[in-house]
């Protein structure tokens, strides 16, 4: 009786590790809708603006340009200085565009981060301030201004004889929190009555298991999909009043993420990405190179003494002052090439169906192959029809 409460004991710890076990195997493959997905509707906004760089160690543009000088002039014609028959020659200016993200709900008052880039012939944007410059977005509307120093990261350094050093690209920098926001984007959540998931990849199956996790997980909303890339929820009356509590709900929800078998490859880093759906049937597969070595050397040719000379004589010749000179041949270097031809032996080598991706790399590695040779190797299969993933070469 007690050994059978005691094995008893013994399955339900066992039954309870196992679902330990699962939880954690689905979790692991889970990822949260935020991470996947995005809320119709929410998003940034590019903002643009045109604005002077001031503070150059003479690395800036030359003014000889139409558009840095006209915008040198205007600027100090609005501080009520007359440029008027004056000849400017400053080279401490650079004429920049500057470019932000609008994030959405950002309030008047926040500061969002810029990037300032050369538009004309500056060697250098380092030490440099950027004035006063309004951002505008596609509508026209000025929503930000941008004002501060700006930091390349690097430098850039030339001598008088044209020698120079760099590091980093000097002509486009960033200014941390450079750009203050003058302008709200309106987003009304209140009494919002649906709203569109869209994923970032699209896939049916993915769109699929996300609404029936929303509808499974959040009891305000009913989820239904649309197409392979968005899925439609219909918020419930009475949770109209918090729609922001109930995107937040959907936003942590997980879902088990599918996608289509690919393989990506680049053949200018030798990069190879597989994805883990990616099989191969079963297939034979011989992979050899054949190498050939030219090594060239160079060789003296000495003549013996007394050797007869190239007009056949052997007899001592006068060449003044009492000073005779035996003949004899010329020293010459003549060329000697050795051309050697290597191909490696191998022979076919059967790789089986992959069952995973692990499967997949194990059968490919024991062929040891370069990732270079691995490229040919998939094109190759593909080719055959036994790779069964998308090859996308980049």
């Amino acid at each position: 009786m007690c050994r059978n409460t005691r094995n008893r004991g013994v399955w339900r710890i066992f039954t309870a590790v196992f679902l330990i076990m699962a939880v954690m195997y689905q979790t692991a493959e889970a990822a949260r809708i935020k991470d996947i997905a995005s809320i119709g509707g929410i998003r940034d906004n590019q903002l643009i603006g045109y604005g002077l760089v001031v503070g150059l160690a003479g690395t800036g543009d030359d003014v000889k340009n139409g558009f840095t000088r006209e915008t040198l002039s205007n600027l100090l014609t609005r501080q009520g200085l007359s440029t008027r028959d004056r000849v400017l020659t400053s080279k401490n200016i650079a004429a920049v565009m500057v470019t932000a993200q609008l994030p959405p709900f950002a309030k008047i008052g926040s500061k969002i981060d810029v990037t300032v880039s050369s538009l004309g012939d500056a060697k250098s944007l380092q030490g440099g301030t950027l004035l006063m410059t309004p951002l505008r977005g596609a509508d026209g509307e000025i929503y930000a201004v941008a004002q501060g120093a700006v930091t390349i990261g690097g430098f850039s350094a030339v001598g008088a004889s044209g020698s120079s050093v760099s590091k980093n690209h000097t002509t486009a920098g960033t200014i941390a929190n450079g750009a203050l926001i003058e302008k709200e984007l309106k987003y009304d959540l209140a009494g919002i009555q649906r709203i569109s998931v869209n994923l970032f990849q699209p896939d049916f199956t993915t769109a699929t298991r996300l609404a029936a996790s929303i509808n499974g997980k959040v009891s305000a909303v009913e989820a239904r999909t649309v197409d392979s890339s968005s899925v439609v929820v219909e918020i419930k009356q009475n949770a109209r009043s918090d729609v922001a509590s109930v995107v937040s709900r959907i936003e942590n929800v997980e879902v088990s993420v599918d996608g289509p078998a690919v393989v990506v490859l680049n053949e200018r880093t030798g990069t190879v990405v597989m994805g883990e759906n990616v099989r191969i049937s079963t297939v034979a597969v011989a992979h050899g190179n054949l190498s050939i070595q030219i090594r060239e050397e160079k060789e003296v040719s000495q003549p013996l003494p007394f050797a007869p000379d190239a007009n056949g004589r052997n007899t001592p010749v006068d060449v003044g002052g009492g000073v005779t000179v035996a003949p004899g041949g010329q020293t010459v270097v003549t060329p000697k090439s050795e051309v050697g031809v290597t191909e490696e032996k191998k022979g076919l080598l059967v790789v089986p169906r992959g069952v995973t991706i692990q499967d997949v790399v194990r059968g490919l590695n024991a062929m040891g192959v370069t990732p270079r040779d691995l490229i040919t190797i998939l094109q190759a299969i593909k080719a055959a029809g036994a790779l069964q993933a998308d090859l996308k070469i980049m």
